[in-house]
C-alpha cells in the first residue's frame, strides 16, 4: 500500500503558507498597512481551499484547529478569532465544493467568498471583544475591499503550480 505524499505536504504548506502571509505582512507593512487602507494576506486559505478541491487529505479538520490556533498565539496573542473561524471556512469550503465542479472560476468564487466572510467575521468579532471601533463601510473600503483584490491577484499567480502540486501529491 502506497501513502500518498499529501500526508506531508498538505501541513508544512499549510503552515508555510501561514507563516509567508506574516512575512509579506511585515515586509511590505508600508504598503499594505496604512491610514486608509489594510491588506490582509490570506495565502493560508488558499490552501485550504485548494486542498478541498484537488487533494485528499487526511483529517483537515485537525489542520485546519492547528493552523488558526498556531496563528491565534503567534499573530494575535488571543486564542479564538481564528481557532474557529478557520474550521467554520474549511466546512463551509466543503459544503461549497459538493455543489460544484471545481474550475478555475468555480474555486476562484468560492475563495473569495470565504476570504469577505473570513475577513467579515474576523471583523465582528474584534468589534465584540473591543478591539476596532472602525465603521462597517470603512472596514469595506479600506480593508474588505482591497485584501479581496490582493488575494484575487495571489490566486491567479499560485493556482496552477498549487493545483499540480496536490493532483500529483495525492496520488
Amino acid at each position: 500500500m502506497r501513502v500518498s505524499k499529501i500526508r506531508y505536504y498538505y501541513p508544512l504548506g499549510l503552515f508555510i503558507a501561514l507563516f509567508l502571509d506574516g512575512t509579506l505582512s511585515n515586509i511590505f507593512a508600508g504598503n499594505f498597512f496604512t491610514a486608509n487602507l489594510s491588506i490582509e494576506s490570506r495565502l493560508f486559505l488558499l490552501w485550504v481551499v485548494m486542498s478541498v478541491f484537488f487533494a485528499k487529505v487526511e483529517h483537515p479538520f485537525f489542520w485546519a484547529i492547528a493552523v488558526g490556533l498556531t496563528f491565534d498565539l503567534f499573530f494575535t496573542g488571543i486564542i479564538g478569532p481564528f481557532f474557529m473561524l478557520v474550521p467554520l471556512i474549511l466546512y463551509l469550503t466543503r459544503v461549497m465544493y459538493s455543489f460544484f465542479t471545481p474550475s478555475f472560476i468555480v474555486v476562484l468564487l468560492i475563495y473569495l467568498i470565504d476570504i469577505a466572510l473570513f475577513t467579515l467575521l474576523f471583523y465582528w468579532i474584534n468589534v465584540l471583544i473591543g478591539f476596532t471601533s472602525v465603521s462597517l463601510a470603512s472596514f469595506i473600503s479600506g480593508t474588505l475591499g482591497p485584501t479581496l483584490a490582493f488575494n484575487l491577484a495571489v490566486f491567479v499567480i499560485l493556482y496552477l503550480p498549487i493545483k499540480g502540486l496536490m493532483e500529483m501529491s495525492s496520488r
